[in-house]
């Protein structure tokens, strides 16, 4: 949906060519210009980069998990190529959830107690939530009421994963651009998430569901784009509120499901921003809209 949103966003700016990657098992976009078919067996790597060379920009949609992001991210840098996105370092920070907290804890930004899984002090009370430290979405992320339980899950997992207390509150997120630790709102987001047992499984949004706390949101844009120099481009931001307070989980430092209903949700066009905020010396946010757009599994639609 990511890509998808992207490619006709794209294709709606006169002079570009696009020129991307697809698994076989998939049907080609119609929107690009040049598809290249991946086997599952195939090393894919190679084929990237000549992508990447043969390429003057680079949008790169992709999980932090492993390391990938960053990697590709890399890669691109060593071609020497723009990239629609973040710098490999700040990639490498907002990757880790152990080093984001560090560094929401020295810039002030409000976030809820974290620790490393092999170092959980006895004075922590539950409930409990787990998340490896590099997962993105809801993936290897589980609940806990028990501390024995916990325990139990984290055998295997006591290198990768951290722990925080649950906080109550509205699941939510804002988007953002951003470059030269300058942030520009773009959506304030509410967040479905269901817990069943110990899982937590992700069900989409409202984009602009909480316009509301745009003036607070912003705030906490401005204040992380200064706590993680090299955020650039597209930025995703996930946070708890709840009574007035506001939480800050972790960065996505790439598209966000989000970005979907984007051009719906602000009646411009995000790529067109990219382009204007990656290739302009001097970037000038344009006025926007704020509609509420519901984001499910397989469909944006607009609310109001």
């Amino acid at each position: 949906m990511m890509r998808d949103a992207a490619l006709r966003d794209f294709a709606q700016i006169r002079d570009i060519e696009i020129l991307m990657t697809c698994d076989q098992r998939l049907a080609a976009p119609a929107e690009a210009h040049e598809v290249l078919m991946v086997d599952t067996q195939q090393d894919v790597w190679p084929l990237w980069e000549r992508c990447i060379s043969a390429s003057d920009a680079i949008l790169l949609i992709a999980p932090e998990t492993g390391g990938v992001l960053e990697r590709l991210t890399q890669l691109a840098d060593r071609l020497n190529k723009m990239v629609f996105g973040s710098k490999a370092s700040a990639i490498k920070l907002a990757g880790d959830k152990w080093l984001t907290y560090q560094s929401f804890i020295s810039h002030n930004i409000p976030t809820p107690d974290t620790y490393l899984a092999n170092d959980l002090p006895n004075s922590m009370q539950g409930p409990y939530i787990s998340k490896s430290r590099d997962g993105a979405g809801c993936n290897d992320m589980a609940y806990f009421d028990d501390i024995q339980l916990l325990q139990a899950w984290l055998k295997g997992r006591e290198h990768t994963h951290i722990i925080q207390p649950f906080q109550t509150g509205d699941a939510a997120s804002f988007s953002m651009l951003c470059k030269n630790g300058k942030a520009y709102l773009l959506s304030c987001n509410r967040q479905h998430i269901q817990i069943n047992g110990q899982e937590f499984s992700y069900h989409g949004g409202v984009v602009n569901g909480l316009d509301v706390h745009r003036e607070a949101f912003n705030t906490l844009a401005q204040k992380i784009v200064q706590a993680l120099p090299g955020l650039a481009g597209y930025v995703g931001v996930d946070l708890i509120v709840h009574k007035g307070e506001y939480f800050v989980l972790e960065i996505n430092p790439r598209l966000t499901t989000s970005y979907v209903a984007l051009r719906q949700a602000c009646g411009g066009n995000p790529a067109q921003m990219l382009l204007d905020l990656f290739y302009n010396e001097t970037f000038i946010m344009p006025g926007i809209i704020h509609h509420k757009v519901e984001v499910s599994l397989n469909v944006a639609v607009l609310t109001d």
